[in-house]
């Protein structure tokens, strides 16, 4: 009856307020938070006023106060003196004092003499310095701070409350749109130019070994499909901006397509800024289970070599605005993250071809609005930076791929046969160690990935022009060395514009996954885009 007839009505509220010049709509939760601050701002001026007043006082009491303690000489300096301003200049040459102080002393009222008078300054001066050790723990203390909003708050409502109203009780129950799709599951597909779409994993067939496949997603002219993702429509894919913000779908939001559909651009789907642009998603499994969103992290790279890793808790509550998912300095954006049972090694690598490996223990984790720590020391030419970030376990035998400017490449392995790291480990902030010999015919370096012989490698140049390369075609080598040329480019000036790891056959219809339910390893749960 609540819910279908007009028995009990709903009214709406407009919580568009502006914040930071720009208008936004606002949940109870965020109007309060921007009220809180909103208050921290108004008692660090008021105090900052406050103890202005506080230290120029005490400043005046502390020339008044040598005044009286030289009292004779004063009067002597200025009985001696033929203007005003005379005694002010002598009185500051005597005794060392500032123009103000002297002022202060000249314009003294002889009853200020008295030995009762000298003894308020000595008290008012040590009252102001009390005052003013106050007012700097409150500019200091953020606890302190926040006291002082409450029992403002508490004043307030003591003073001005009145009885409620109007009565607040639980609404009738809401119909959760989760219920009216089964947990299905899904395929989903995302192309390089950022077209994604789910397609229930009965619409393909499974083939024998050997199988010739059939035709798989059609796409836009030059773009492929470079992420096939495992799912269940109840999962959740979280989004990860440039400019360091999340944003949330569940599995059954994204648009179902055929395998031959294109899909929809991810831009449509969620309330991105037309400035900003995806970077990099993550599938979750749930973000309802505490003890999986408690055990899992998020570690983000960013271009200027700040590391962060959060728990995946921090995440576990959407909004359809998208939160900030990392503190970015100026001039500094997310090229990567990714979801990690915290015992993943990091390898950070920059344009001037080294690379750094460090355990992720060595990453504190941080809230979700912190700006992270130093990951990689960057070369100090005005022109290097992280063109990438991989984890992976410490003893994968995956290999490490990178591409150069140039189109030249190598494998190389994380660790030898014996064991021992290829790659060494170090602390995080380090410069790392060469990862591909840079030259002018190389190039600077463009990518890192981790590869197994399964994977196909798109690369695409400036030109547009885009090759496949068969990752088992790509020799595997030394950390310290050129590598092979991976592609030809034709024209002068060309360069590498992107590389992307991709499933071996684009044109799917096999499909050999296994659903998360059914996995231990979180390595099934996550893939990244960076380019």
């Amino acid at each position: 009856l609540y819910k279908l007839t007009a028995m009990q009505s709903s009214f709406s509220v407009n919580n568009i307020a502006l914040v930071n010049g720009r208008p936004e709509m606002l949940n109870l939760k965020r109007m309060i938070e921007l009220f809180v601050e909103h208050r921290h701002d108004v008692v660090v001026r008021r105090t900052k006023y406050e103890l202005r007043k506080a230290e120029e006082r005490a400043h005046i009491l502390q020339g008044l106060i040598i005044a009286s303690d030289n009292i004779d000489e004063v009067i002597a300096i200025i009985r001696g003196s033929s203007t005003p301003q005379e005694a002010i200049q002598r009185l500051i040459e005597r005794f060392e004092l500032s123009d103000i102080q002297a002022r202060a002393i000249v314009e003294m009222r002889l009853r200020q003499l008295t030995g009762l008078e000298q003894d308020k300054l000595h008290a008012e001066f040590e009252e102001i310095q009390r005052l003013i050790a106050h007012l700097n723990d409150v500019l200091n203390n953020e606890e302190l701070r926040m006291q002082i909003i409450k029992e403002e708050l508490i004043e307030v409502r003591d003073k001005f409350g009145d009885q409620r109203r109007s009565e607040i009780i639980f609404a009738s129950e809401e119909m959760n749109p989760e219920d009216f799709y089964s947990d299905d599951e899904m395929i989903i597909t995302i192309s390089h130019f950022g077209y994604i779409k789910r397609t229930p994993l009965t619409e393909f067939r499974t083939q024998n070994r050997g199988g010739v496949g059939a035709k798989g997603s059609q796409t836009r002219d030059e773009d492929f499909v470079e992420y096939i993702y495992p799912a269940t429509n109840h999962n959740y894919m979280l989004f990860f901006t440039q400019k360091g913000k999340c944003y949330w779908l569940k599995v059954y939001e994204i648009p179902e397509g055929t395998k031959t559909s294109k899909g929809r651009a991810i831009q449509n789907l969620l309330n991105i800024d037309s400035d900003d642009s995806i970077t990099a998603f993550v599938r979750v499994l749930t973000l309802d289970d505490e003890e999986y969103i408690n055990s899992n992290y998020l570690v983000f790279g960013t271009q200027s070599g700040v590391v962060k890793k959060t728990l995946l808790e921090a995440y576990s509550r959407p909004r359809q605005n998208g939160v900030i998912a990392i503190g970015l300095r100026e001039d500094d954006q997310v090229i990567s993250v990714r979801l990690t049972d915290g015992k993943k090694d990091i390898i950070m690598a920059n344009r001037n071809g080294r690379a750094i490996r460090f355990n992720e223990e060595d990453v504190r984790p941080m809230g979700r609005t912190a700006t992270g720590v130093k990951g990689m020391t960057l070369d100090e030419d005005g022109e290097d930076y992280v063109i990438g970030m991989i984890c992976m376990d410490p003893d994968s035998k995956d290999t490490i791929l990178v591409v150069s400017e140039q189109g030249y490449g190598k494998r190389t392995m994380l660790n030898d046969e014996d064991g021992e790291p290829v790659y060494r480990i170090t602390y995080r902030g380090g410069k790392g160690v060469k990862t591909l010999n840079i030259t002018e015919k190389t190039g600077k370096l463009v990518a890192i990935k981790s590869v197994t012989d399964d994977n196909d490698l798109m690369i695409i140049n400036k030109s547009g022009i885009t090759i496949r390369v068969k990752i088992s075609d790509i020799r595997t080598m030394g950390r310290a060395t050129q590598g092979v040329r991976l592609i030809n480019l034709e024209k002068r000036n060309d360069e590498i514009a992107s590389v992307c790891k991709v499933n071996s056959e684009e044109e799917i219809d096999e499909v050999e996954t296994v659903l998360p339910e059914d996995v231990d390893s979180e390595e099934n749960f996550t893939d990244e885009v960076s380019e």
